[in-house]
């Protein structure tokens, strides 16, 4: 099966590594730096209070590519299996994308929390309207 849409796929994947390299480079320099004890009855919300925002930036970022894209990764499945991968489904995925790259980066080096929603809130409406293709390709 080739699919333009697992493309785009692939793509946030990596994207998601990128940020998870990046939220390692920069949370052990400043575990180090705050002298930040490898405690395991430490809740994650003590440790990242100990750590400056700007590094959890990172994390938070890291967190929210495990969240909603799960939806993406399941409906671009959807739709390349049901062969309509291609067209403007794919060029929808790549626009999911980049969005959530944009959000990545603004979340990560700013955090502009009104810049972010709006990058956040177009992403979403982009993936309601892959996933209602997708419903409609299937039933």
């Amino acid at each position: 099966m080739s699919s333009a849409i697992l493309q785009p796929v692939v793509a946030l994947v990596l994207w998601s590594m990128v940020m998870w390299a990046w939220l390692y480079a920069t949370r052990i320099p400043a575990m180090q730096q705050a002298k930040v004890a490898l405690n395991p009855s430490v809740t994650t919300a003590e440790l990242s209070a100990q750590l400056p925002p700007q590094v959890r930036w990172k994390a938070d970022n890291y967190n929210h590519l495990m969240e909603q894209p799960t939806l993406f990764y399941a409906t671009a499945l959807v739709l390349a299996l049901a062969g309509q991968g291609d067209g403007l489904n794919a060029t929808l995925a790549w626009g999911y994308v980049g969005l959530r790259i944009v959000h990545s980066l603004v979340q990560a080096l700013a955090n502009i929390i009104m810049v972010r929603f709006l990058v956040f809130m177009t992403a979403s409406l982009v993936l309601l309207t892959l996933a209602i293709r997708a419903a409609l390709a299937v039933f």
